[in-house]
């Protein structure tokens, strides 16, 4: 057996008990019938995920700001439709009251949860993966289990960052890495998918992008440009190859452009917390785990985790 360690499993929790709530019916209930259809789902996503790729560390990364100030300050319209009246996220009611039982289960488990003020999961989890590059008793690879496209940005074969995103009729989630993004957008790397989507934006998020400008245009510049720098300098260039029409819609959106890239790129240097989540931890506490698997009728999710976490360390 390898002395090298397993893969660092990165989760975007949100992502994932959102996915879980949408594809479970509520009819899953607890013993006092408490809905519990994004616990299990969520629960079962990790089973799966520690079975088939067998990681040596787990984190689960934490929205502790779904909508940072300094992202909104940049681009006011930054997820401004997920609003609720109160100003909070617009979250349904039966996920609200399961948010908590996660939180029970990952401290019970040892599967840390790590947020920053101010920041959101991915930046969590930029941050996360920038550490694990650069440190001397590195993981073997680096993997980042989400279901939002923005972090496709930190997809990088030479660093061994993968990104795992699950995709409509397959059962496993699709590997990303520069081959895919470049067979699927024409793209070379993380780096240009990120200037590719600031410059096609995201009505999900609020980002508008550059007017006239879509995706395949987006890779299209970038692959003769190289990257959003250098296609914002060839619109200043009259001499350029940009055509004029490609060149006024550029200029015409250089206040979105000077700001979009930090709204766009995850940050790399939040201030999280250090915890490794060495899956040998796993639980944490056996007596607050089996209280909560009782209570909530979690018998069979969580015994399948333990005895996966236990196998895979």
């Amino acid at each position: 057996m390898s002395d090298q360690p397993g893969p660092l499993l990165l989760l975007d929790s949100a992502s994932m008990y959102f996915r879980a709530f949408f594809a479970l019916p509520d009819t899953m209930r607890s013993p006092d019938g408490t809905p519990i259809n994004a616990v299990r789902g969520f629960l079962d996503a990790i089973s799966r995920l520690v079975e088939a790729h067998r990681p040596s560390r787990v984190v689960a990364c934490w929205d502790d700001d779904w909508r940072p100030a300094f992202r909104v300050a940049a681009i006011p319209s930054y997820k401004e439709h997920r609003l609720s009246d109160d100003g909070g996220e617009e979250v349904p009611e039966l996920l609200t009251a399961q948010v908590p039982i996660i939180v029970d289960v990952l401290a019970a488990l040892g599967i840390p949860r790590l947020g920053s003020p101010g920041y959101e999961a991915d930046d969590v989890i930029g941050t996360l993966v920038a550490r694990e590059v650069a440190a001397a008793d590195r993981a073997r690879e680096v993997l980042v289990m989400t279901g939002d496209r923005d972090l496709f940005q930190l997809v990088d074969d030479d660093a061994g960052v993968t990104v795992l995103y699950p995709m409509r009729g397959q059962k496993e989630p699709q590997r990303i890495d520069e081959e895919w993004l470049r067979e699927k957008y024409g793209v070379e790397g993380g780096q240009a998918y990120a200037d590719m989507a600031t410059l096609r934006g995201d009505p999900s998020d609020g980002l508008p992008g550059v007017a006239g400008i879509g995706e395949k245009t987006a890779a299209s510049l970038l692959a003769q440009h190289g990257t959003l720098a250098g296609i914002i300098e060839a619109a200043n260039d009259s001499g350029s190859s940009l055509t004029a029409t490609q060149r006024k819609r550029i200029l015409a959106a250089a206040d979105y452009l000077a700001v979009a890239p930090t709204v766009v790129q995850v940050a790399r240097d939040a201030p999280v917390a250090e915890d490794r989540g060495e899956l040998g931890e796993v639980p944490a506490d056996g007596d607050a785990l089996l209280e909560l698997a009782e209570r909530w009728g979690l018998e069979s999710p969580l015994r399948r985790l333990v005895d996966a976490c236990a196998a895979a360390s």
